[in-house]
Protein backbone atom coordinates (compact mmCIF):
# COMPACT_ATOMS: atom_id res chain seq x y z
CA UNK A 1 0.00 0.00 0.00
CA UNK A 2 1.20 3.54 -0.68
CA UNK A 3 1.90 6.27 1.57
CA UNK A 4 0.61 9.01 -1.23
CA UNK A 5 -2.75 10.52 -0.53
CA UNK A 6 -5.48 8.34 -2.15
CA UNK A 7 -8.62 9.50 -3.87
CA UNK A 8 -11.19 7.50 -5.05
CA UNK A 9 -12.37 7.69 -8.78
CA UNK A 10 -14.69 6.44 -11.25
CA UNK A 11 -15.25 7.46 -14.76
CA UNK A 12 -19.03 7.92 -15.73
CA UNK A 13 -22.35 9.60 -17.50
CA UNK A 14 -23.83 12.70 -15.55
CA UNK A 15 -27.07 12.22 -15.10
CA UNK A 16 -28.94 16.13 -15.96
CA UNK A 17 -30.22 17.83 -13.40
CA UNK A 18 -33.86 17.79 -15.32
CA UNK A 19 -33.46 13.95 -15.85
CA UNK A 20 -32.24 13.43 -11.77
CA UNK A 21 -35.26 15.51 -10.73
CA UNK A 22 -37.47 13.15 -12.59
CA UNK A 23 -36.06 10.19 -11.61
CA UNK A 24 -36.09 11.24 -8.03
CA UNK A 25 -39.77 11.93 -8.10
CA UNK A 26 -40.30 8.64 -9.58
CA UNK A 27 -37.88 6.59 -6.77
CA UNK A 28 -40.35 8.70 -4.11
CA UNK A 29 -43.05 6.66 -5.79
CA UNK A 30 -41.76 3.36 -5.08
CA UNK A 31 -42.16 3.83 -1.12
CA UNK A 32 -39.35 2.13 -0.35
CA UNK A 33 -38.38 1.27 3.36
CA UNK A 34 -35.20 -0.58 2.98
CA UNK A 35 -31.98 0.78 2.05
CA UNK A 36 -29.81 4.24 1.71
CA UNK A 37 -31.67 6.03 -1.01
CA UNK A 38 -28.54 7.60 -3.40
CA UNK A 39 -28.48 11.57 -2.94
CA UNK A 40 -30.55 12.85 -6.42
CA UNK A 41 -27.54 15.08 -6.94
CA UNK A 42 -24.85 11.82 -6.72
CA UNK A 43 -27.29 9.80 -9.62
CA UNK A 44 -24.75 8.76 -12.47
CA UNK A 45 -23.77 5.90 -14.96
CA UNK A 46 -20.72 4.65 -14.37
CA UNK A 47 -18.41 3.43 -16.75
CA UNK A 48 -15.36 2.13 -15.01
CA UNK A 49 -14.21 2.31 -11.13
CA UNK A 50 -11.27 2.66 -10.30
CA UNK A 51 -10.92 2.75 -6.60
CA UNK A 52 -8.61 4.66 -4.22
CA UNK A 53 -5.66 5.30 -6.61
CA UNK A 54 -2.55 7.65 -5.30
CA UNK A 55 -3.12 11.48 -6.25
CA UNK A 56 -0.14 11.45 -8.45
CA UNK A 57 -1.66 9.52 -10.46
CA UNK A 58 -4.41 11.26 -11.27
CA UNK A 59 -2.46 13.58 -14.44
CA UNK A 60 -1.69 10.33 -15.74
CA UNK A 61 -5.20 9.06 -15.54
CA UNK A 62 -6.72 12.12 -17.42
CA UNK A 63 -3.67 11.97 -19.89
CA UNK A 64 -4.95 8.00 -21.14
CA UNK A 65 -8.43 9.63 -21.12
CA UNK A 66 -8.14 11.84 -23.23
CA UNK A 67 -6.90 9.80 -26.42
CA UNK A 68 -10.03 7.77 -25.98
CA UNK A 69 -11.82 7.92 -29.13
CA UNK A 70 -15.37 8.81 -28.21
CA UNK A 71 -18.47 7.21 -30.48
CA UNK A 72 -18.43 9.78 -32.40
CA UNK A 73 -21.95 11.09 -31.03
CA UNK A 74 -24.02 11.22 -27.72
CA UNK A 75 -24.92 8.79 -25.98
CA UNK A 76 -28.52 7.77 -25.25
CA UNK A 77 -29.00 5.15 -22.60
CA UNK A 78 -32.61 3.65 -22.48
CA UNK A 79 -32.81 3.12 -18.35
CA UNK A 80 -36.02 1.05 -18.79
CA UNK A 81 -35.75 -1.74 -16.27
CA UNK A 82 -35.78 -1.49 -12.25
CA UNK A 83 -33.62 -4.07 -10.39
CA UNK A 84 -32.49 -5.20 -7.70
CA UNK A 85 -29.13 -6.38 -6.92
CA UNK A 86 -29.26 -8.44 -3.79
CA UNK A 87 -25.18 -9.30 -4.16
CA UNK A 88 -24.12 -5.70 -4.20
CA UNK A 89 -26.83 -4.86 -2.21
CA UNK A 90 -28.70 -1.71 -4.55
CA UNK A 91 -31.79 -1.01 -6.12
CA UNK A 92 -31.01 0.17 -9.95
CA UNK A 93 -31.80 1.44 -13.15
CA UNK A 94 -30.79 -0.77 -15.87
CA UNK A 95 -31.05 -0.72 -19.63
CA UNK A 96 -32.86 -3.72 -21.32
CA UNK A 97 -30.36 -3.92 -24.27
CA UNK A 98 -27.18 -2.04 -23.80
CA UNK A 99 -26.00 0.61 -26.59
CA UNK A 100 -22.84 -1.12 -28.23
CA UNK A 101 -20.94 2.67 -27.85
CA UNK A 102 -21.26 2.47 -24.51
CA UNK A 103 -20.19 -0.81 -24.19
CA UNK A 104 -17.33 -0.40 -26.30
CA UNK A 105 -16.44 3.26 -24.23
CA UNK A 106 -16.43 1.13 -21.23
CA UNK A 107 -13.93 -1.20 -22.78
CA UNK A 108 -11.92 1.42 -24.16
CA UNK A 109 -11.45 2.84 -20.76
CA UNK A 110 -10.34 -0.51 -18.83
CA UNK A 111 -7.82 -1.02 -21.40
CA UNK A 112 -6.52 2.79 -21.72
CA UNK A 113 -6.04 2.09 -17.42
CA UNK A 114 -4.37 -1.26 -17.76
CA UNK A 115 -0.24 0.60 -18.56
CA UNK A 116 -0.98 2.70 -15.45
CA UNK A 117 -1.44 -0.12 -13.25
CA UNK A 118 -5.59 0.21 -12.94
CA UNK A 119 -5.74 -3.46 -13.94
CA UNK A 120 -8.18 -3.92 -10.20
CA UNK A 121 -10.45 -7.24 -10.76
CA UNK A 122 -12.91 -5.81 -13.05
CA UNK A 123 -16.67 -6.91 -13.03
CA UNK A 124 -18.18 -7.43 -16.67
CA UNK A 125 -19.78 -3.74 -17.20
CA UNK A 126 -23.04 -3.86 -16.40
CA UNK A 127 -24.58 -0.22 -17.01
CA UNK A 128 -26.87 1.03 -14.51
CA UNK A 129 -27.64 4.13 -12.21
CA UNK A 130 -27.76 3.48 -8.59
CA UNK A 131 -31.37 4.35 -6.78
CA UNK A 132 -30.37 2.82 -3.38
CA UNK A 133 -27.22 1.46 -1.31
CA UNK A 134 -27.67 -2.11 0.68
CA UNK A 135 -31.06 -2.74 -0.73
CA UNK A 136 -31.43 -6.13 -0.20
CA UNK A 137 -35.33 -6.97 -0.69
CA UNK A 138 -36.92 -7.95 -4.30
CA UNK A 139 -37.90 -5.29 -6.48
CA UNK A 140 -40.42 -3.42 -4.96
CA UNK A 141 -43.96 -2.33 -7.31
CA UNK A 142 -43.72 0.28 -9.77
CA UNK A 143 -46.79 3.09 -10.14
CA UNK A 144 -45.57 2.78 -13.53
CA UNK A 145 -42.69 1.43 -15.34
CA UNK A 146 -39.20 3.08 -15.50
CA UNK A 147 -38.69 5.32 -18.80
CA UNK A 148 -36.17 7.14 -18.57
CA UNK A 149 -33.16 8.43 -21.41
CA UNK A 150 -29.66 9.45 -19.95
CA UNK A 151 -28.14 11.51 -22.77
CA UNK A 152 -24.74 12.38 -22.85
CA UNK A 153 -22.11 14.19 -25.11
CA UNK A 154 -19.90 13.83 -22.93
CA UNK A 155 -17.81 11.76 -19.58
CA UNK A 156 -16.09 12.44 -16.57
CA UNK A 157 -13.16 11.48 -14.67
CA UNK A 158 -14.99 11.76 -10.88
CA UNK A 159 -13.66 11.73 -7.28
CA UNK A 160 -15.88 10.41 -4.57
CA UNK A 161 -15.54 12.41 -1.01
CA UNK A 162 -17.23 12.31 1.79
CA UNK A 163 -20.77 11.01 0.26
CA UNK A 164 -20.68 13.87 -3.09
CA UNK A 165 -18.71 13.53 -6.12
CA UNK A 166 -17.05 16.16 -8.26
CA UNK A 167 -16.06 16.25 -11.66
CA UNK A 168 -12.28 16.09 -11.70
CA UNK A 169 -11.78 16.24 -16.02
CA UNK A 170 -14.65 16.02 -18.63
CA UNK A 171 -13.88 14.37 -22.34
CA UNK A 172 -16.40 15.22 -25.31
CA UNK A 173 -18.27 11.89 -26.71
CA UNK A 174 -18.72 14.11 -30.21
CA UNK A 175 -15.50 15.85 -31.42
CA UNK A 176 -16.11 19.12 -33.44
CA UNK A 177 -15.38 18.39 -36.96
CA UNK A 178 -12.48 20.64 -38.76
CA UNK A 179 -14.00 22.60 -41.02
CA UNK A 180 -11.24 23.15 -44.21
Amino acid sequence: MSNEPQSRLFFALSCPPALRKTISQWRASLSLRAGRPVPTANFHLTLLFLGSVDTTQIAGICEAASKIKGPGKSLNVHLDRLEAWRRAGALVLSPTDADTALMRLSYALEQAMLPLGQEKKQMEFRPHLTLSRDYRLPVPEACSQPDFVLRADRFALYESYKGSYRALAEWPLVHPSTVG
